[in-house]
This record gives structure tokens, sequence and C-alpha cells, in this order.
């Protein structure tokens, strides 16, 4: 059942090419839940097999991600808080979803739409409290972009190198992503290392 289901997609990503990958990529990174490994790693998989171009495929899957997270980032500040908690739950977007990613949003600022990207069941809507916060725009897809193609690269490369084999994608996926979010955990410390100096310095400077 399992091996059908995974020739089904591999299928389908390869018959949509990287039109394909764009729009499941978009579904991923906005309001609809798409899980993005089962997009990349069949893509990385079909690279493999010469059927598809690696690094067009990891192009692809950016350019969705970024017009996915931009979708949602104008959805949240064009609408505001109050429409996302009326309607939100229409597209699946809790209210308590929405409370947690706010928080995310507010304790690690603007570097969480990098960070978040990266961690599974926030990478989807990191994109709305930067909409509620009217981040700068190009500061977003700069961070966004970033992240997403860190963990678009990691999943093509999965698909690439043992795309055919179900257990060892698991395995090796568990294994990347604790390592990521113990980096994340660092360079987040790191930011806010800078950020706590610059403030000292700024204070030290005016008295």
């Amino acid at each position: 059942m399992l091996t059908n289901i995974v020739d089904l997609i591999v299928h389908t990503v390869g018959s949509l090419g990287y039109l394909g990958i764009f729009i499941m990529m978009f579904l991923e990174s906005s309001f609809f839940p798409f899980p993005s490994e089962i997009v990349m790693i069949p893509a990385g998989y079909l690279a493999y097999k010469g059927e598809m171009n690696l690094v067009f495929a990891i192009l692809s899957g950016i350019a969705g991600s970024l017009c996915g997270a931009i979708f949602n980032y104008y959805l949240a500040m064009k609408f505001g808080r109050k429409f996302l908690s009326r309607y939100g739950k229409y597209v699946l977007i809790k209210e308590q979803t929405l409370e947690k990613m706010e928080d995310f949003f507010a304790k690690h600022g603007h570097i969480s739409t990098f960070s978040g990207r990266l961690i599974p069941a926030v990478r989807q809507y990191i994109s709305l409290p930067a909409g509620l916060a009217k981040m700068n725009l190009w500061k977003f897809s700069l961070y966004t972009s970033l992240g997403a193609g860190i963990w678009v690269l990691i999943l093509a490369l999965l698909g690439y190198f043992i795309g055919s084999n179900k257990e060892l994608i698991d395995e090796y996926l568990k294994v990347i992503i604790v390592t990521v979010l113990i980096l994340l955990a660092i360079m987040i410390l790191f930011y806010i290392r800078i950020k706590m100096k610059k403030g000292l310095i700024k204070k030290w400077r005016k008295s």
C-alpha cells in the first residue's frame, strides 16, 4: 500500500514537472498543510534517475515555498487578526495554532521567519504573524528563502541519494531534523546575544 502511494507521488511529480513542484510547494507553504517531504524527496529521486534537473527542482521548490509564504503574509496583513480568528478554521488555521505562531514570532523576532521554515508544524504558518506585524517584505522574503532553501535542499538531496529506500529516508530525516533544531537553537541564542550587545552599546552611548 505504502509503495503504491509513493509510486503515485513520484509519477505525479514527474508528470507535472517543475510547475508541479512549484504548485505543491506553494500549497505546502500557505494555508494547506501539504507535506513537503512527499514533493521534494520524489523530485530528488527523479533527478537521480535523470528525469529531472536537480538544481531546477530545488529552485522550483524554493520559489513555490516563497510564493506560498508571501500569500500568507499578505493575507494576514490585509485582513488582520480578527479575520484569521474568525475564518481561519475553514482553511485549517486554528486559533490555538495562530497563538503559538504569534508567541514564537514575538520571542524570536524577524529571524523566526528563517528558523521557523526549518521546524515541522511551524513553517506553514510563521508567515501569518510576520504579516500581522507588517514585517519588512524584503527581509521577510530573504529570511523565508534562506530557511526554505535549506529545507528543500535537504529533502531533494535525500531523494537524490537514497530516494528508493523508504527506511533510510525515515532514519536520516529524523537525525537531520534533530540536528537542524539544535543548530537553530544555537543560532537563535547567538542572534539574541548580538541584539543584546547592540542594545547595551546604545545605552552606553546615550549615557
